[in-house]
């Protein structure tokens, strides 16, 4: 009976962590935390039109005190916190791929980003593409952050 017990405390806490994050299923929340992306001096998420991106990448480049072709470099795509494993692609809401690249969870914003899309918290290292590292991000993630 006990064997049975601790199976089922195990099985409980991996399908615990292995929940959709709260902003792929609330769109209120996923556009707050976005917004707020957009908004915050320290992340400047964009640009809002990756077609039209306006002065948005010379403005990170001089962030970074690198160069535009640099810069655009360094996107989401290719962030250690950008997740498009196999798990968030069942968490998002319908498509997740456009012309210009494809959707994705920011464990680092707690919102789906655009892979074309960066902030100036870019981290080298990405993308999270196997369900085990995602869990892992989700396990150290404190949904409580998310407003």
């Amino acid at each position: 009976m006990k064997k049975l017990f601790e199976s089922w405390k195990r099985f409980l806490k991996e399908a615990v962590e292995m929940v959709c994050p709260p902003a792929t299923q609330d769109l209120e929340l996923n556009t707050k935390n976005r917004d707020g992306a957009i908004k915050a001096e320290h992340i400047q998420y964009g640009p809002l039109n990756v077609s039209e991106p306006g002065d948005y990448w010379l403005d990170i480049a001089e962030y970074w005190n690198t160069t535009e072709d640099a810069a655009k470099q360094s996107v989401c795509g290719n962030c250690v916190a950008f997740d498009v494993s196999p798990r968030m692609d069942e968490c998002m809401p319908g498509p997740t791929s456009d012309a210009d690249g494809r959707l994705g969870y920011c464990w680092m914003h707690h919102f789906k980003c655009h892979s074309a899309r960066a902030c100036r918290t870019w981290a080298k290292g990405g993308p999270i593409e196997e369900d085990n590292i995602s869990a892992d991000w989700q396990s150290r993630a404190n949904f409580g952050e998310e407003k």
